[in-house]
Order: C-alpha cells, then sequence, then structure tokens
C-alpha cells in the first residue's frame, strides 16, 4: 500500500514533463500570414474571389507561393505576400494579374496573421517569420539541450543531497517557470526561462525514476520504471487536449502548468528513500521510514537496520578476504566501453540504438501536427498509443527476451517508415494510423534499451554504460526538431532518416548476445564472453560468489536508476 502511493503520487508528476516536452507544437505554431499594409482596405482580391477584408480570405490560402491584392481606402492597390508587399505603379482598376511596374517594399508595418485557429502565438507575438524564422526553429532545440543539461545536473544533486529534496525543488521548479514562460515579455527572456524550464522538468523525470524504483520491490520493478513513461505520453495527451480547449499561447501555457499542481502542494510529504539515507550512514532516519512502511502495509515485524548492516558488513569483509575489491576500487572511464573489439562494437550498436529511439519518437510526435486532419486528435492518439506499447514491451522482454523484442521492433519501425511514403497524401486516417503504428513500434524499442543496456555490460562499468548511452538518447532528442524541419526540404526527409537508422539499428543488433535469464556479468571478461561463447553463458551461475551474484541482481534496481541520469 505504502509503496502504490509512492508510485502513483511520484508519476503522476511525470505527466509535467510530457506537457512541457511537447508544449511547443502548438505554441510556437506558425499560422498563415502576409504584410501589413500603411492603410484601411477596402477590398481584397484572392484570384477569382473578392471580399471586404483580409480574414476572409485564409480559408482559401493553400501555399506560400499565394499573394493578396488590396485596394486601399486611398485608391493605391498592393499585392501582399509572406515576406515583401509590392505596390503597383498604375492604379487602374482591381486585378488579381499585373503585369506593369511594382514597387517592393519589406514588411516594414508588421504582419497580417490568420487567427481563426489561434488567436495568438508566440510566433505571432514576437513576429517570428521571414528573416526571424530562424529564431522559432530554435525553440525546441533549447529546450532539449536544457533537458541534456539538467539529466546530468540533478542526477548528481540527486546523489549528494538526496532524492526528496531534488523532487521538491523540481517539482515546485516545473510550476514556477511554467508560470513565468506565460509571462515573459519578449522572445529572449522566453527560450531563457523555458530553458530553466526543461533543466527541472528534466531533472525530475531522471529522479523520479531513481526514487520509484528504490522503493519498488523487485518483482514489480521493471513494470513500475517502464509504465513511468506511460505517464509522460499521458502529458502528452493532456497537451492535445488543452490546445484544443485553449487558442491564446500565454493562457495555454497557465492552464498546462497548473496542470499537476496538486502535487506540488503535497510533495513535501514524501519521504527519503531507505536506499540512500542507508548510503549516507543516516541509520536512525532510514529505520523511521521503514517503520512508516511497516504500519502502512500492516507489517508487524519491520526489518531492521542494523541487521541489514551488519550483514553488510560481513560481505565487505568476505568480498575483500577473497580478492575481489581490486576491480571495485579501480576508476573506470568511457575507453572501458571500448576495451577490445567486441565490446566497442557492442556499444557503437547500443549508443545507436539509444540515439534512433530518441530521434524516432520525438520525429513521430513533434511531426504528428503536420499530417492532415485534426492536428489536436492526432498528437492525442500519437501519445495514446504509447500506453499498450509499454506493456507489450514487458511482455516481449520476459517471454521473448530482450534481443528478440527489439529487433523486429526496430526493423518494423522502419519498414513503416518507408510505408508511409507511398500512402497518397489525402488519405489523413491512414496515414495517422501508420504513425501512430510507427510511434508504438519504436515506442516499445525505446522503452526495453534501458533495463538491455544494464544488463549487456558488467557490475564494473554498468552506471557508465547506461549513461552514456542515456547521454546518447539526449542528443538524439536535440537533433531531432531540426530532423523535423526538413519537411520544407522533401516532406518524407524526417521519416527517410529514421527509417535508415532504425533499419541499422536492427540489423546491428542482430549480434548483440540475448541476456534473458542470464546472471549479471562482473567483469569485462565476463560480458565479453557472453557475447562470445553462448553456451558458457547459458544460464550458468558463476562458481563462485553465487550468493554475491544473487545480491547485486536483487540491488539492480537501485544501481540502474542512477545510471538513467
Amino acid at each position: 500500500r505504502f509503496q502504490a502511493c509512492i508510485y502513483f503520487a511520484s508519476v503522476f508528476q511525470a505527466m509535467s514533463c510530457g506537457i512541457h516536452y511537447l508544449a511547443s507544437v502548438f505554441m510556437a505554431v506558425t499560422p498563415y500570414f502576409v504584410c501589413g499594409i500603411p492603410g484601411n482596405v477596402s477590398s481584397v482580391l484572392f484570384y477569382n474571389s473578392s471580399e471586404s477584408s483580409i480574414e476572409d480570405i485564409w480559408t482559401l490560402w493553400t501555399s506560400a507561393e499565394n499573394y493578396i491584392v488590396v485596394q486601399l481606402e486611398n485608391g493605391e492597390i498592393w499585392e501582399l505576400s509572406q515576406c515583401s508587399k509590392s505596390k503597383r505603379e498604375v492604379s487602374l482598376d482591381l486585378a488579381y494579374e499585373y503585369k506593369g511596374n511594382k514597387s517592393v517594399y519589406s514588411c516594414s508595418d508588421g504582419f497580417l496573421y490568420d487567427d481563426t485557429k489561434w488567436k495568438s502565438t508566440v510566433v505571432t507575438q514576437w513576429d517570428l517569420v521571414c528573416d526571424r524564422e530562424w529564431l522559432a526553429k530554435l525553440i525546441q532545440p533549447t529546450f532539449m539541450l536544457g533537458v541534456l543539461i539538467g539529466a546530468v545536473i540533478f542526477g548528481d544533486i540527486a546523489d549528494r543531497l538526496g532524492r526528496q529534496r531534488v523532487i521538491w525543488f523540481t517539482s515546485a521548479g516545473q510550476f514556477v517557470f511554467g508560470i513565468a514562460v506565460a509571462f515573459t515579455f519578449d522572445y529572449y527572456s522566453f527560450v531563457i526561462v523555458r530553458f530553466l524550464l526543461a533543466m527541472v522538468s528534466s531533472g525530475y523525470l531522471v529522479v523520479a525514476f531513481v526514487y520509484v524504483t528504490e522503493f519498488v520491490g523487485i518483482k514489480a520493478r521493471t513494470w513500475a520504471s517502464m509504465h513511468v513513461h506511460a505517464f509522460f505520453a499521458m502529458g502528452i495527451m493532456v497537451v492535445a487536449l488543452v490546445g484544443f480547449l485553449v487558442r491564446t499561447w500565454w493562457v495555454y501555457q497557465i492552464f498546462l502548468s497548473i496542470a499537476t499542481l496538486p502535487f506540488v502542494l503535497c510533495c513535501w510529504m514524501l519521504p527519503e528513500t531507505p536506499f540512500w539515507l542507508l548510503s549516507e550512514e543516516r541509520y536512525e532516519d532510514a529505520q523511521k521510514v521503514i517503520n512508516i512502511m511497516a504500519r502502512w502495509n500492516k507489517v508487524s515485524t519491520p526489518c531492521k537496520v542494523s541487521e541489514l548492516c551488519s550483514v553488510q558488513q560481513d560481505d565487505l569483509v568476505s568480498d575483500k578476504t577473497g580478492g575481489n575489491d581490486t576491480s571495485s576500487t579501480k576508476k573506470h572511464s568511457i575507453s572501458d566501453l571500448f576495451c577490445n573489439w567486441h565490446i566497442a562494437r557492442r556499444t557503437i550498436t547500443v549508443w545507436l540504438i539509444w540515439f534512433t529511439g530518441s530521434l524516432g519518437y520525438y520525429v513521430f510526435s513533434l511531426s504528428s501536427v503536420s499530417l492532415g486532419g485534426n492536428e489536436y486528435l492526432n498528437l492525442f492518439l500519437i501519445g495514446a498509443v504509447e500506453l499498450p506499447c509499454y506493456i507489450i514491451a514487458c511482455i516481449g522482454m520476459d517471454k521473448l527476451g530482450r534481443r528478440n523484442t527489439l529487433i523486429p521492433f526496430l526493423i518494423l519501425s522502419a519498414l513503416i517508415c518507408v510505408l508511409i511514403m507511398f500512402i497518397p497524401q489525402d488519405f489523413n486516417i491512414l496515414i495517422v494510423l501508420a504513425n501512430m503504428a510507427g510511434k508504438f513500434s519504436i515506442g516499445v524499442a525505446f522503452g526495453l534499451v534501458y533495463l538491455y543496456t544494464a544488463e549487456l555490460y558488467p557490475t564494473i562499468v554498468r552506471s557508465l554504460a547506461v549513461g552514456s548511452g542515456s547521454m546518447m538518447c539526449r542528443v538524439g532528442s536535440v537533433v531531432a526538431p531540426f530532423c523535423v524541419y526538413l519537411r520544407s526540404v522533401w516532406i518524407f526527409l524526417p521519416l527517410l532518416l529514421v527509417g535508415i537508422m532504425a533499419l541499422l539499428s536492427g540489423i546491428l543488433t542482430i549480434m548483440l548476445p540475448e541476456t534473458l535469464g542470464k546472471p549479471l556479468t562482473n567483469t569485462l571478461v565476463e560480458a565479453t564472453e557472453m557475447g562470445r561463447n553462448k553456451k558458457s553463458c547459458s544460464g550458468k551461475t558463476p562458481p563462485a560468489h553465487s550468493g554475491a551474484a544473487l545480491e547485486k541482481i536483487e540491488m539492480f534496481g537501485q544501481e540502474t536508476v542512477s545510471i538513467e541520469k
């Protein structure tokens, strides 16, 4: 009961991470626009359609190459395009085609925007179009850069100061910075506050993985850690819902920020994890938390910290007398992940899977609003399809194996990317369904790579391996927005890149060893043998230290979550 309350309270706030990660898909949308004009309009002409105001023309607008012909009250006739305007020298009659002389001007009078869908966005607020368009395209990449930095900083702080304090700070930070974004006064303050918001959002997500895994028992650890992603996906669904209901960007941002306010008000009641308290030798505090857990769970005889510590000391003594302390005290670096050809090949493949998973995840998510049809429904479905994919990932990992689940879903995502290219553009429903299938398949692969990576490497470099893989994941999330912008070059170019990366990752994964049902390795020699000699790793427990191996498996969750950062 205690662990369930802790778990659902913590992962509820993970929704806010999904909310802020994808908020820009509607907040930074660029509507149709043309140059502003210095005067009052008397009539408007768009091809063969004549209207009294420019607002009536937007429903007919189809391409950035289009232009609008307007006649002012003083008789002047102007041609308005997106990034320039032309004044006709001879103003005889109002006609769409004109072959006489024109005077071309820049958009010094601002811009006129289509506000039928969105009353206001950050693009319309600060005119982030034409020669300032690149500033709009930096909004999501700079946020993802903050995600990368925040994961590193707050992951380290959580190890030093404790998980509880970081959860308090990052939860409050998401609310404060989320509200502050809505009241920024210019583009640069907007980007800076969003960068800080990205850091605390990423910090919370990293520490939440650590926090819930250190409380959840080993039997439910895989499912519990995997479904933190599911609450992130629910945050994406909230973005779609709020975006549909609220069409002014700063009001939209406020509603998104207050969505998880209940957790901010009660997160101070969450306790510190016993694992961290024990690592800091705060035994009395750890015992208090254990006693609270025992009362909630109606356990009459809670475990005693003093007994755990005595067992731990005995294990340390036995390890030292056995001569095993040399490898544990040795400092390891990133070069150990390339110590021989087999481990180096494994590292390159794992890094590629991390990068591809993140790239595909955000390309499918960010481009969902450009698929045609109802963009709000598209994003909602892209988020909803993640919920079953993590269930499939958990079942597949336990029944088929890690590698045997990863390979088909990576290759399937590549095939779906190719399939989408052959679907006619007017088949909107089919395109959305295919993108949902692509997000589903890449989500399965992305979800299980955490655990698979940790099992592929020995104890001495396990944290380093998953930590470096997670860093490649963050790099993929930074690259993803730029990849989506390549739609302007060719509409299928982002999918082509994701498909190539997924296919390459799937092929290289064939060379990785299966880890299902096999003991965790402790040295680089054992990890190398796992890949070279399958018979020696067919489920046999190492002859020595079998008890220590079992203890390492029991403590695996504690170790894995600390490497999440």
